[in-house]
């Protein structure tokens, strides 16, 4: 049997415990939160004194913080692309038929609150150039993204599982800077939308413990894969306008490390929880193949911690198009 074959089966397979999960990793929309609960309400009668309150907490925080924070907000707008790459995946059903295709509709629905909600607060906070930030994610969802993960779901769940956690500790440290600086309202928005990123990288290692249960050597073939090239971030082809080629992904990158959004150590920590997560150096039944990509992952943190200490983040912020520093 062909290896497509094999995850299709397999993928089948697993559909049949797809509702219980859904179940114990989506919240009901009538439960769960939503944009309106953390911005001001147009309806009341307070609502110009609750815009101003916006823009007087938007003053005490930096330059770089809100180049982070519109970066977030643009990868979680490129939302129509995720769930697109998703619906592509082998055994998913494109027209939404089987769990699957449910699955990936519903985290879609859970997904599209952050855009909305940060999208908003960004621009009744002043402080940002909306229609710059809008030109940036309409040529990333344009551009769309290649994470090397072809149509294979292994490879595709352990990016979601990185991916996911990697969201987590960004929004989550957002918000303790906010926070620090007395926006409180802004963080607990950013604290919220950081639970509902755990919720789903839990709910995607599910997924792989599940996988590595039925067919244990593919899946470690995978994870050495994904590991070797490397995972790339959702918004790796970040541009600002009037650039076929930018350098805005790397620029925001350098931003985020150095107010300690997400760092290069970050990066090694999640491989180790994953790791750890799945039990990996417990796993039995490996072929030869894949016993050699269970020593690799087990090495590779050691490695990338050597790595990642020699690295250098510029001291000085790249000016974007999306903050103007004058208004700061």
């Amino acid at each position: 049997m062909s290896i497509k074959n094999v995850r299709l089966e397999v993928m089948s397979f697993l559909e049949k415990d797809i509702e219980s999960l859904i179940q114990k990793y989506l919240i009901p929309v009538d439960t769960i939160w939503q944009p309106t609960d953390f911005l001001p309400n147009s309806e009341g009668d307070n609502f110009l004194e609750e815009v101003k309150e916006i823009r007087e907490l938007s003053k005490e925080l930096p330059y770089d913080f809100w180049v982070v924070l519109v970066g977030d907000m643009i990868t979680e707008e490129a939302l129509p692309t995720y769930e697109s790459w998703l619906m592509d995946v082998e055994g998913v059903d494109q027209v939404g038929r089987n769990g699957w295709s449910k699955w990936v509709r519903h985290w879609t629905a859970e997904e599209n609150r952050h855009g909305d909600v940060l999208n908003k607060y960004l621009y009744l906070s002043g402080r940002v150039n909306m229609k710059e930030i809008e030109k940036t994610t309409q040529h990333l969802i344009a551009d769309g993204f290649d994470i090397g993960t072809d149509r294979d779901p292994y490879k595709n769940f352990l990016y979601t599982s990185f991916q996911e956690l990697a969201t987590y500790i960004s929004h989550n440290r957002v918000a303790k800077i906010a926070k620090q600086k007395g926006n409180k309202q802004l963080a607990k928005m950013c604290k919220i939308i950081s639970g509902d990123e755990m919720r789903h990288h839990h709910a995607y290692c599910e997924f792989v413990e599940r996988i590595f249960a039925v067919d244990p050597s593919e899946m470690m073939l995978a994870f050495q894969y994904m590991m070797k090239q490397k995972i790339t971030m959702p918004a790796h082809f970040l541009r600002e306008s009037g650039n076929k080629i930018s350098s805005a992904f790397e620029e925001f990158s350098n931003t985020a490390q150095r107010i300690g959004v997400y760092t290069a150590t970050d990066y090694v920590d999640i491989l180790e929880k994953l790791t750890k997560r799945w039990e990996i150096d417990k796993i039995s039944n490996l072929t030869d193949e894949a016993e050699k990509a269970r020593d690799y992952l087990m090495k590779l943190p050691s490695r990338m911690i050597r790595i990642a200490e020699r690295m250098k983040i510029p001291e000085n912020s790249f000016e974007f198009k999306w903050v103007e520093p004058a208004k700061l």
